[in-house]
Protein backbone atom coordinates (compact mmCIF):
# COMPACT_ATOMS: atom_id res chain seq x y z
CA UNK A 1 0.00 0.00 0.00
CA UNK A 2 1.17 3.51 -0.81
CA UNK A 3 0.09 7.05 0.02
CA UNK A 4 0.48 9.95 -2.35
CA UNK A 5 -0.30 13.62 -2.09
CA UNK A 6 -3.27 14.94 -4.04
CA UNK A 7 -1.78 17.12 -6.77
CA UNK A 8 -3.37 16.39 -10.15
CA UNK A 9 -6.91 16.84 -11.37
CA UNK A 10 -7.17 13.05 -11.49
CA UNK A 11 -6.13 12.86 -7.82
CA UNK A 12 -8.69 15.49 -6.85
CA UNK A 13 -11.41 13.56 -8.66
CA UNK A 14 -10.35 10.29 -7.00
CA UNK A 15 -10.49 12.01 -3.60
CA UNK A 16 -14.01 13.22 -4.38
CA UNK A 17 -15.32 9.89 -5.70
CA UNK A 18 -13.91 7.38 -3.20
CA UNK A 19 -16.95 7.62 -0.86
CA UNK A 20 -19.16 6.24 -3.64
CA UNK A 21 -17.29 2.96 -3.31
CA UNK A 22 -17.16 3.01 0.50
CA UNK A 23 -20.92 3.62 0.87
CA UNK A 24 -22.28 1.95 -2.24
CA UNK A 25 -24.63 -0.32 -0.23
CA UNK A 26 -25.40 2.08 2.66
CA UNK A 27 -28.91 3.43 2.28
CA UNK A 28 -28.39 6.05 5.00
CA UNK A 29 -25.46 7.80 3.35
CA UNK A 30 -26.25 11.01 1.48
CA UNK A 31 -23.61 12.06 -1.01
CA UNK A 32 -22.41 15.57 -0.16
CA UNK A 33 -22.58 18.16 -2.90
CA UNK A 34 -19.31 18.11 -4.83
CA UNK A 35 -19.12 21.89 -4.68
CA UNK A 36 -19.19 21.86 -0.86
CA UNK A 37 -16.24 19.50 -0.62
CA UNK A 38 -14.27 21.37 -3.29
CA UNK A 39 -14.77 24.71 -1.53
CA UNK A 40 -13.05 23.43 1.63
CA UNK A 41 -9.83 23.00 -0.37
CA UNK A 42 -10.15 26.14 -2.48
CA UNK A 43 -8.12 29.12 -1.17
CA UNK A 44 -10.48 31.45 -2.99
CA UNK A 45 -13.53 30.06 -1.13
CA UNK A 46 -12.19 29.02 2.28
CA UNK A 47 -11.07 31.88 4.53
CA UNK A 48 -9.09 29.47 6.73
CA UNK A 49 -6.30 29.50 4.16
CA UNK A 50 -5.49 33.00 5.44
CA UNK A 51 -4.22 31.50 8.68
CA UNK A 52 -3.73 27.84 7.86
CA UNK A 53 -2.67 25.20 5.36
CA UNK A 54 -4.01 21.85 4.21
CA UNK A 55 -2.78 18.81 2.27
CA UNK A 56 -4.69 15.79 1.03
CA UNK A 57 -3.50 12.22 0.57
CA UNK A 58 -4.78 9.17 -1.26
CA UNK A 59 -4.02 5.56 -0.36
CA UNK A 60 -3.83 2.84 -3.02
CA UNK A 61 -3.64 -0.91 -2.55
CA UNK A 62 -0.33 -1.25 -4.42
CA UNK A 63 -2.10 -2.18 -7.63
CA UNK A 64 -3.58 1.21 -8.46
CA UNK A 65 -6.94 0.95 -6.68
CA UNK A 66 -7.74 3.83 -4.30
CA UNK A 67 -8.78 2.44 -0.90
CA UNK A 68 -8.42 5.45 1.41
CA UNK A 69 -8.08 9.20 1.72
CA UNK A 70 -7.34 11.82 4.38
CA UNK A 71 -6.91 15.59 4.67
CA UNK A 72 -4.44 17.03 7.17
CA UNK A 73 -4.34 20.69 8.16
CA UNK A 74 -3.30 23.37 10.59
CA UNK A 75 -5.38 26.32 11.75
CA UNK A 76 -2.75 28.59 13.25
CA UNK A 77 -5.36 30.58 15.21
CA UNK A 78 -6.38 27.55 17.25
CA UNK A 79 -3.33 25.28 17.04
CA UNK A 80 -1.23 27.30 19.47
CA UNK A 81 -4.05 27.82 22.00
CA UNK A 82 -3.82 24.20 23.14
CA UNK A 83 -1.42 22.91 25.80
CA UNK A 84 0.32 21.24 22.90
CA UNK A 85 0.17 22.66 19.35
CA UNK A 86 -2.63 20.70 17.68
CA UNK A 87 -3.47 20.12 14.03
CA UNK A 88 -6.35 18.28 12.48
CA UNK A 89 -7.32 15.46 10.15
CA UNK A 90 -10.60 15.07 8.33
CA UNK A 91 -12.43 13.85 5.25
CA UNK A 92 -11.15 10.42 6.23
CA UNK A 93 -12.45 7.47 4.26
CA UNK A 94 -10.96 3.98 4.31
CA UNK A 95 -11.73 0.34 3.71
CA UNK A 96 -12.13 -1.84 6.80
CA UNK A 97 -8.42 -2.50 7.22
CA UNK A 98 -6.43 -1.29 10.23
CA UNK A 99 -3.11 -1.36 8.38
CA UNK A 100 -4.54 0.91 5.71
CA UNK A 101 -5.96 3.32 8.27
CA UNK A 102 -2.69 3.37 10.20
CA UNK A 103 -0.78 4.30 7.07
CA UNK A 104 -3.11 7.26 6.46
CA UNK A 105 -2.85 8.40 10.09
CA UNK A 106 0.94 7.99 10.09
CA UNK A 107 1.22 10.07 6.94
CA UNK A 108 -0.86 12.84 8.51
CA UNK A 109 1.10 12.68 11.77
CA UNK A 110 4.44 13.04 9.97
CA UNK A 111 3.13 16.05 8.04
CA UNK A 112 2.03 17.71 11.28
CA UNK A 113 5.23 16.91 13.17
CA UNK A 114 7.23 18.54 10.38
CA UNK A 115 5.24 21.72 11.07
CA UNK A 116 5.73 21.75 14.82
CA UNK A 117 2.49 20.11 15.92
CA UNK A 118 2.32 17.76 18.91
CA UNK A 119 -1.21 16.37 18.52
CA UNK A 120 -4.01 15.95 16.01
CA UNK A 121 -7.80 16.07 16.32
CA UNK A 122 -10.09 14.17 14.03
CA UNK A 123 -12.16 13.80 12.10
CA UNK A 124 -12.61 17.56 11.97
CA UNK A 125 -12.94 20.27 9.36
CA UNK A 126 -10.53 22.80 7.87
CA UNK A 127 -13.21 25.33 8.75
CA UNK A 128 -15.88 26.01 11.34
CA UNK A 129 -17.24 23.44 13.76
CA UNK A 130 -20.69 23.61 12.20
CA UNK A 131 -19.57 21.50 9.22
CA UNK A 132 -17.90 18.09 8.77
CA UNK A 133 -17.02 17.74 12.46
CA UNK A 134 -16.80 14.50 14.45
CA UNK A 135 -17.20 10.77 13.93
CA UNK A 136 -20.61 9.16 14.29
CA UNK A 137 -20.50 6.48 16.97
CA UNK A 138 -24.24 6.02 17.42
CA UNK A 139 -27.30 6.93 15.35
CA UNK A 140 -26.46 5.92 11.79
CA UNK A 141 -29.41 7.64 10.13
CA UNK A 142 -29.36 10.02 7.14
CA UNK A 143 -27.31 13.04 8.29
CA UNK A 144 -28.31 16.70 8.12
CA UNK A 145 -26.59 19.01 5.64
CA UNK A 146 -22.79 19.16 6.06
CA UNK A 147 -22.74 16.67 8.91
CA UNK A 148 -20.16 13.89 8.75
CA UNK A 149 -21.32 10.34 8.11
CA UNK A 150 -19.16 7.25 8.38
CA UNK A 151 -19.15 3.50 8.51
CA UNK A 152 -19.50 2.05 12.05
CA UNK A 153 -16.09 0.38 11.80
CA UNK A 154 -14.37 3.79 11.58
CA UNK A 155 -14.62 4.01 15.38
CA UNK A 156 -12.35 0.98 15.70
CA UNK A 157 -9.93 2.32 13.10
CA UNK A 158 -9.48 5.55 15.09
CA UNK A 159 -9.37 4.00 18.55
CA UNK A 160 -7.10 1.10 17.60
CA UNK A 161 -4.61 3.62 16.27
CA UNK A 162 -4.62 5.40 19.62
CA UNK A 163 -7.09 8.28 19.22
CA UNK A 164 -9.01 9.06 22.44
CA UNK A 165 -12.33 10.89 22.84
CA UNK A 166 -11.66 14.61 23.34
CA UNK A 167 -15.37 15.42 23.53
CA UNK A 168 -18.66 13.88 22.50
CA UNK A 169 -21.16 15.69 20.29
CA UNK A 170 -24.74 14.96 21.30
CA UNK A 171 -27.71 15.33 18.97
CA UNK A 172 -31.30 15.25 20.21
CA UNK A 173 -34.52 14.54 18.37
CA UNK A 174 -38.21 14.76 19.11
CA UNK A 175 -41.65 14.71 17.55
CA UNK A 176 -42.53 18.43 17.25
CA UNK A 177 -46.22 17.60 17.08
CA UNK A 178 -46.22 16.27 20.64
CA UNK A 179 -46.86 18.52 23.62
CA UNK A 180 -43.72 19.07 25.70
CA UNK A 181 -43.50 18.96 29.52
CA UNK A 182 -45.99 21.08 31.46
CA UNK A 183 -43.18 22.97 33.22
CA UNK A 184 -42.31 24.62 29.91
CA UNK A 185 -45.84 25.96 29.63
CA UNK A 186 -45.78 27.15 33.24
CA UNK A 187 -42.53 29.04 32.62
CA UNK A 188 -43.94 30.39 29.36
CA UNK A 189 -46.98 31.74 31.15
CA UNK A 190 -44.84 33.42 33.81
CA UNK A 191 -42.67 35.21 31.25
CA UNK A 192 -45.69 36.12 29.12
CA UNK A 193 -47.19 37.82 32.16
CA UNK A 194 -44.02 39.85 32.77
CA UNK A 195 -44.04 43.31 31.24
CA UNK A 196 -41.47 43.95 28.56
CA UNK A 197 -41.14 40.47 27.01
CA UNK A 198 -42.38 39.53 23.56
CA UNK A 199 -41.51 36.79 21.06
CA UNK A 200 -41.70 36.84 17.28
CA UNK A 201 -40.49 34.81 14.35
CA UNK A 202 -38.18 36.11 11.64
CA UNK A 203 -39.55 37.88 8.60
CA UNK A 204 -37.49 37.84 5.43
CA UNK A 205 -38.73 41.30 4.53
CA UNK A 206 -36.60 42.66 7.38
CA UNK A 207 -33.72 40.18 7.16
CA UNK A 208 -30.95 42.65 7.93
CA UNK A 209 -32.55 43.61 11.24
CA UNK A 210 -32.92 39.98 12.36
CA UNK A 211 -29.35 39.22 11.33
CA UNK A 212 -28.14 42.00 13.59
CA UNK A 213 -30.36 40.77 16.44
CA UNK A 214 -28.84 37.31 15.99
CA UNK A 215 -25.35 38.81 16.21
CA UNK A 216 -26.23 40.69 19.39
CA UNK A 217 -27.50 37.59 21.17
CA UNK A 218 -24.75 35.32 19.88
CA UNK A 219 -21.95 37.64 20.96
CA UNK A 220 -23.41 38.04 24.46
CA UNK A 221 -24.44 34.40 24.94
CA UNK A 222 -21.77 32.41 23.12
CA UNK A 223 -18.74 34.34 21.91
CA UNK A 224 -16.89 34.19 25.22
CA UNK A 225 -17.28 30.43 25.60
CA UNK A 226 -14.00 28.64 25.04
CA UNK A 227 -12.29 31.82 23.88
CA UNK A 228 -14.67 32.22 20.96
CA UNK A 229 -14.50 35.22 18.69
CA UNK A 230 -17.31 37.75 18.39
CA UNK A 231 -19.19 37.76 15.10
CA UNK A 232 -18.87 40.85 12.96
CA UNK A 233 -21.88 42.52 11.36
CA UNK A 234 -20.65 41.97 7.81
CA UNK A 235 -20.06 38.27 8.53
CA UNK A 236 -23.57 37.71 9.92
CA UNK A 237 -25.30 39.71 7.19
CA UNK A 238 -23.60 37.54 4.58
CA UNK A 239 -24.54 34.37 6.45
CA UNK A 240 -28.22 35.34 6.61
CA UNK A 241 -28.30 36.30 2.93
CA UNK A 242 -26.89 32.89 2.05
CA UNK A 243 -29.48 31.16 4.24
CA UNK A 244 -32.40 33.21 2.95
CA UNK A 245 -33.41 30.89 0.07
CA UNK A 246 -33.83 27.94 2.44
CA UNK A 247 -35.23 29.80 5.45
CA UNK A 248 -38.67 29.05 6.83
CA UNK A 249 -39.66 32.21 8.69
CA UNK A 250 -41.85 30.33 11.14
CA UNK A 251 -39.04 28.25 12.66
CA UNK A 252 -36.59 31.09 13.45
CA UNK A 253 -37.57 32.82 16.71
CA UNK A 254 -36.44 35.74 18.85
CA UNK A 255 -37.33 37.09 22.28
CA UNK A 256 -37.13 40.80 23.05
CA UNK A 257 -37.15 42.62 26.35
CA UNK A 258 -38.12 46.26 26.06
CA UNK A 259 -37.41 45.85 22.33
CA UNK A 260 -33.82 44.64 22.87
CA UNK A 261 -33.01 41.12 21.61
CA UNK A 262 -32.29 38.73 24.49
CA UNK A 263 -32.76 35.26 22.97
CA UNK A 264 -32.81 33.50 19.62
CA UNK A 265 -33.62 30.03 18.29
CA UNK A 266 -32.52 29.38 14.71
CA UNK A 267 -33.75 26.35 12.76
CA UNK A 268 -33.75 25.41 9.08
CA UNK A 269 -35.54 22.76 7.02
CA UNK A 270 -33.51 19.57 6.51
CA UNK A 271 -32.37 20.33 2.98
CA UNK A 272 -29.96 17.40 2.87
CA UNK A 273 -32.80 15.02 2.09
CA UNK A 274 -33.49 17.11 -0.99
CA UNK A 275 -29.81 17.14 -1.97
CA UNK A 276 -29.86 13.34 -1.78
CA UNK A 277 -31.68 13.36 -5.10
CA UNK A 278 -28.88 15.22 -6.90
CA UNK A 279 -26.00 12.70 -6.56
CA UNK A 280 -23.49 15.40 -5.65
CA UNK A 281 -24.39 17.74 -8.50
CA UNK A 282 -25.76 21.25 -8.06
CA UNK A 283 -25.83 22.85 -11.46
CA UNK A 284 -28.55 25.02 -12.94
CA UNK A 285 -31.08 22.20 -13.36
CA UNK A 286 -30.52 20.99 -9.80
CA UNK A 287 -30.88 24.53 -8.46
CA UNK A 288 -34.18 24.99 -10.27
CA UNK A 289 -35.44 21.65 -9.02
CA UNK A 290 -34.29 22.50 -5.50
CA UNK A 291 -36.21 25.80 -5.53
CA UNK A 292 -39.30 23.99 -6.80
CA UNK A 293 -39.07 21.38 -4.02
CA UNK A 294 -38.62 24.07 -1.37
CA UNK A 295 -41.70 25.91 -2.55
CA UNK A 296 -43.68 22.69 -2.35
CA UNK A 297 -42.21 22.02 1.11
CA UNK A 298 -40.89 18.64 0.07
CA UNK A 299 -39.60 17.70 3.51
CA UNK A 300 -41.00 16.98 6.96
CA UNK A 301 -37.91 17.48 9.12
CA UNK A 302 -36.25 20.61 10.45
CA UNK A 303 -32.87 21.06 12.11
CA UNK A 304 -31.96 23.11 15.17
CA UNK A 305 -28.82 25.15 14.51
CA UNK A 306 -28.32 27.72 17.27
CA UNK A 307 -30.06 28.47 20.56
CA UNK A 308 -29.02 31.22 22.94
CA UNK A 309 -30.16 33.44 25.80
CA UNK A 310 -28.02 36.34 26.96
CA UNK A 311 -26.68 35.93 30.54
CA UNK A 312 -28.89 38.65 32.11
CA UNK A 313 -32.04 36.75 31.10
CA UNK A 314 -30.93 33.18 31.75
CA UNK A 315 -32.74 31.26 34.47
CA UNK A 316 -35.91 33.33 34.05
CA UNK A 317 -37.81 30.96 31.77
CA UNK A 318 -37.07 32.90 28.58
CA UNK A 319 -35.91 29.69 26.87
CA UNK A 320 -39.23 27.97 27.65
CA UNK A 321 -41.18 31.05 26.58
CA UNK A 322 -39.52 31.05 23.16
CA UNK A 323 -39.78 27.28 22.67
CA UNK A 324 -43.49 27.19 23.48
CA UNK A 325 -44.19 30.13 21.17
CA UNK A 326 -42.48 28.32 18.32
CA UNK A 327 -43.99 24.93 19.13
CA UNK A 328 -47.52 26.34 19.23
CA UNK A 329 -47.21 27.70 15.70
CA UNK A 330 -45.53 24.57 14.32
CA UNK A 331 -48.23 22.36 15.84
CA UNK A 332 -51.11 24.63 14.84
CA UNK A 333 -50.05 24.70 11.20
CA UNK A 334 -48.67 21.12 11.17
CA UNK A 335 -45.43 22.34 9.63
CA UNK A 336 -43.07 19.46 10.45
CA UNK A 337 -43.18 15.97 11.93
CA UNK A 338 -39.47 15.53 12.80
CA UNK A 339 -36.94 17.67 14.63
CA UNK A 340 -33.25 17.16 15.33
CA UNK A 341 -30.89 19.53 17.09
CA UNK A 342 -27.41 19.97 15.71
CA UNK A 343 -24.82 18.67 18.12
CA UNK A 344 -24.20 20.01 21.60
CA UNK A 345 -20.81 19.29 23.15
CA UNK A 346 -20.84 17.18 26.30
CA UNK A 347 -18.62 19.91 27.75
CA UNK A 348 -21.71 22.16 27.88
CA UNK A 349 -23.97 20.51 30.50
CA UNK A 350 -26.32 23.50 30.74
CA UNK A 351 -27.35 23.22 27.08
CA UNK A 352 -27.49 19.42 27.29
CA UNK A 353 -29.90 19.78 30.23
CA UNK A 354 -32.14 22.17 28.28
CA UNK A 355 -32.27 19.71 25.39
CA UNK A 356 -33.03 16.74 27.63
CA UNK A 357 -35.75 18.62 29.52
CA UNK A 358 -37.63 19.11 26.27
CA UNK A 359 -38.45 15.41 26.29
CA UNK A 360 -35.98 14.60 23.54
CA UNK A 361 -34.18 11.36 22.81
CA UNK A 362 -30.58 11.02 21.70
CA UNK A 363 -30.80 10.89 17.91
CA UNK A 364 -27.07 10.42 17.28
CA UNK A 365 -23.69 10.78 18.96
CA UNK A 366 -20.48 11.94 17.33
CA UNK A 367 -17.01 12.06 18.79
CA UNK A 368 -14.10 14.42 18.29
CA UNK A 369 -10.95 12.40 18.90
CA UNK A 370 -7.47 13.58 19.85
CA UNK A 371 -4.14 11.81 19.41
CA UNK A 372 -1.06 12.97 21.33
CA UNK A 373 2.18 12.32 19.48
CA UNK A 374 4.09 11.90 22.74
CA UNK A 375 2.32 8.82 24.09
CA UNK A 376 3.79 9.35 27.57
CA UNK A 377 1.93 12.64 28.10
CA UNK A 378 -1.30 12.60 30.13
CA UNK A 379 -4.46 12.92 28.05
CA UNK A 380 -6.84 15.74 29.06
CA UNK A 381 -10.38 16.04 27.73
CA UNK A 382 -12.05 19.25 26.54
CA UNK A 383 -12.60 21.67 29.48
CA UNK A 384 -16.15 22.00 30.79
CA UNK A 385 -18.06 25.23 30.29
Amino acid sequence: MNTREVKTEGDRRAFLLLPLEIYRDDKNWIRPLDKDIKEVFDPAKNKFFKHGEVTRYLLDDGFGKIIGRIAVFINQRTAKKEKQPTGGVGFFECINNQEAANLLFDTAKEWLIARGMEAMDGPVNFGERDSWWGLITDGFTPPPYKMNYNRPYYKDLFENYGFQPYFYQLCFGLDPMKRTHQKFYDRHDAVAATAGYRAEHLRKSNLSKYAEDFRTVYNLAWAKHGGGKELESRQVQLMFRKMKPVMDEKIIWYVYYNDAPVAMWVNLPDINRLFAKFNGRFGLLEKLRFIWMLKRRRGNKFIGLVFGVIPEHQGKGVDAYMIVKGANLIQEEKLYSEYEMQWIGDFNPKMVSIAENLGTERSRTLCTYRYLFDRSKPFVRHPML
